[in-house]
């Protein structure tokens, strides 16, 4: 983004995913759409928090991404849950499925915002968490909740 200073706004976001898995990469990536799920989307009627994204026959395809009907939409609506194209460069879609070789390795929609007037999902490349990882990712937030908590008291007195 060399001198290019688009407005993003954040339309969903995906706390699960950080919660769930170690996220290797980030990536940004196009979605397919149609009018009604554009301005549909533009309202912030979306969620992504049971989406998975799946590479089938050198393509990326996001299942289970949730997008309101618009209301003044009527017959021009689509299914809200059926599956989306995600539009990656084709170097990116390849290194992406010999990464998912790999054991462990998923991709998840990790948010979905507008970028200048374009829809974009950032996809990350995760590894799943063990139940033991995820405990110390709660205890790691405890301690940062404690440690914000006893230095807004210090700042007060």
């Amino acid at each position: 983004m060399a001198g290019s200073k688009q407005a993003v706004k954040l339309i969903a976001n995906n706390k699960k995913a950080y919660f769930d898995y170690f996220i290797e990469d980030k990536y940004e990536a196009g979605i397919e759409l149609f009018g009604t799920e554009v301005k549909s989307l533009r309202m912030g009627k979306c969620s992504i928090k049971e989406s998975f994204i799946r590479v089938e026959k050198g393509e990326v395809f996001v299942y289970g991404m949730h997008i309101s009907p618009y209301e003044k939409g009527n017959i021009f609506n689509k299914d809200p849950l059926r599956v989306r194209r995600l539009l990656l460069h084709r170097h990116e879609i390849n290194k992406l499925s010999g990464e998912l070789a790999q054991k462990g390795y998923t991709l998840v929609p990790l948010s979905v915002y507008l970028k200048g007037s374009l829809v974009k999902v950032e996809v990350g490349l995760a590894r799943g968490k063990k139940l033991y990882d995820k405990r110390e990712t709660i205890a790691k937030k405890d301690q940062r909740r404690e440690a914000e908590k006893e230095f807004k008291v210090k700042n007060l007195y």
